[in-house]
């Protein structure tokens, strides 16, 4: 995400409501990665990973990866990537060397199965990374293999638009439009496509054209009435284009689905502000 992205969306709605439905942007410091901006290349990104383990810990992972090594037979590697795998969520509890090694192992095994869900862990992970480097390195890994994906099952609609999103949020590209060509692909073979139709408003909220977010929040919230996130973003985009009556349409319409209170007493301050002014 370009910094001028980010000063767009710092004081409203919209960042609080991203933070709230994508997750903790910020990690807490007990698990925070040693990873710097300038470590960003996968051999520093797991060296700085392995940094943070025991001696014991160094030892079964160095174990662990001879078997790399001496594994002639793709079965039998693997197997290995997936226990290297298994050794950095269950032991280690890191997600950037559980999704690269998941990763490894998917592309030997290359079905789509594996291959999607290993790009969905550097996915996820990417949209939550404050380090813009590390976050453009797992959006990357991200592209790559849905990629693939597209290429074992072009129709995967769905691996289409998550590879969009990696060029739109993942600044990996000096084009981001090339994502936004391939969503809207499947959002005029398929309008009902709910997914492809919201990550279209995504783009245009954070390219700041917000009438065009409004034409997309309006078809999901529409269809998908239990869309809390779709709602906001909708009433945040009507706010922004000074639209006052149809943003507080809009907060209010989201507030029956907020279970959250904190999050529910932000929006309605929101609305009261909106009334006053």
């Amino acid at each position: 995400m370009k910094k001028q992205q980010l000063v767009l969306l710092g004081g409203g709605i919209i960042l609080f409501c991203l933070i709230y439905f994508f997750g903790q942007t910020i990690p807490p410091k007990k698990k925070s990665s040693p990873v710097t901006a300038t470590d960003a290349d996968t051999r520093s990104i797991l060296d700085a990973s392995r940094s943070n383990l025991s001696p014991s810990q160094q030892a079964q992972l160095s174990q662990l990866e001879a078997g790399i090594v001496r594994g002639d037979i793709k079965e039998q590697q693997i197997k290995v990537y997936k226990q290297i795998a298994a050794f950095w969520r269950d032991t280690v509890h890191l997600l950037v060397p559980f999704s690269y090694y998941t990763a490894e192992a998917a592309k030997l095994e290359n079905s789509e199965k594996s291959l999607t869900f290993a790009a969905q862990q550097f996915f996820g992970g990417f949209q939550k990374q404050e380090n813009p480097e590390l976050r453009r390195w797992m959006a990357l890994q991200a592209k790559e293999l849905f990629e693939r994906v597209l290429i074992l099952n072009p129709a995967n609609d769905s691996a289409k638009i998550q590879l969009g999103s990696c060029y739109i949020f993942g600044n990996i590209s000096e084009t981001p439009m090339e994502g936004i060509r391939m969503i809207r692909e499947v959002a005029e073979k398929d309008p009902q496509n709910m997914y492809a139709q919201h990550i279209l408003g995504m783009g245009a909220v954070f390219s700041g054209q917000f009438d065009k977010a409004i034409e997309r929040f309006l078809i999901v919230a529409q269809k998908e009435p239990e869309n809390i996130e779709a709602k906001l973003l909708l009433a945040e985009s009507y706010e922004r284009t000074g639209d006052t009556l149809n943003a507080i349409k809009w907060y209010q319409a989201s507030l029956q689905f907020l279970k959250q209170k904190e999050f529910a007493q932000e929006i309605e301050k929101r609305i009261n502000s909106l009334k006053t002014d």
